[in-house]
């Protein structure tokens, strides 16, 4: 898989059947390795282990309705009190993060409501804080460690 923006960590891996599988460390089982799938279990990794966040408040792809339709929400981050926090998107290292993943991520925030948005594709990053009261944002050089937020 392709080389990211990210520290490297020691995924596992596995093939059956000429099939490439990733193993997914929320989850616990395997997924067929694709390069969204790569970014995501990848950052999963960064969030856990360079950010802290505990691997016990991350849910992976969480399922959302948005009107009328079911969409799934890659990673959300979930505080001590089970109130969600953070919401990223994964996105391919091919995918080009612009307005339409923004867009994306926002829609989905329209029901968690959460401070934080990221988007990434493995290689670029991009996080914003949410203000509600003054429905404003703004752009954040990273995604604050979990002791942070």
């Amino acid at each position: 898989m392709e080389k990211l923006n990210l520290p490297q960590y020691p995924i596992k891996t596995k093939e059956e059947g000429g099939t490439v599988y990733v193993f997914d460390s929320i989850r616990k089982k395997y997924l067929v390795l694709l390069p969204e799938e790569w970014v995501r279990q990848n950052f999963i990794q960064f969030l856990i282990q360079d950010k802290g966040y505990a691997a016990s408040l991350i849910a992976i792809e969480k399922g959302l309705k948005l009107n009328e339709l079911q969409k799934r929400a890659d990673i959300v981050i979930y505080d001590h009190q089970a109130q969600p926090i953070v919401l990223i998107e994964c996105k391919a290292p091919k995918v080009k993060i612009n307005q339409e993943v923004f867009e994306q991520v926002a829609r989905y925030n329209m029901v968690f409501r959460v401070p934080y948005l990221m988007v990434t594709n493995g290689l670029d990053h991009y996080c914003a804080k949410i203000n509600f009261e003054e429905n404003s944002f703004e752009f954040l050089k990273e995604l604050p460690n979990y002791k942070e937020l």
